[in-house]
């Protein structure tokens, strides 16, 4: 079980780190006319970073998945709709209101519930 959770989220946080990169990227582009964003793209260190944690996420997902059922696997990647926007707001100081605070909440909330009810 712990060897489960603990593959479950390493898993996630490749993905949240991957994100993190997306956003450097997309940070380095920002204002350029698309064929100039795109040569920029290419040459953006964290875009190559962010493509190797998403294949390496990828593969590590389908070996989890040839040992945990859908059902109690899936829930973690909703972990990253609360994870990558907090450290969205606290590595690039993005905006996060009450509501928010409230929907992460929810998630986290719903998120213990289906690995409690699938764990039985």
């Amino acid at each position: 079980m712990l060897f489960r959770v603990a593959t479950l989220a390493l898993f996630t946080l490749f993905l949240a780190c991957g994100q993190i990169f997306f956003k450097q990227v997309g940070l380095a582009i920002r204002n350029q006319p698309m064929p100039v964003a795109l040569l920029s793209m290419a040459r953006q260190p964290a875009l190559y970073a962010a493509l190797t944690l998403y294949g390496i996420s990828t593969l590590l997902w389908i070996w989890i998945l040839s040992r945990v059922p859908l059902m109690q696997a899936y829930p973690w990647v909703a972990a990253n709709v609360a994870i990558v926007p907090l450290i969205g707001w606290f590595a690039f100081g993005e905006r996060v209101t009450p509501a928010f605070w409230l929907g992460i909440a929810l998630i986290m909330t719903g998120i213990l519930l289906t690995q409690t009810a699938t764990s039985t």
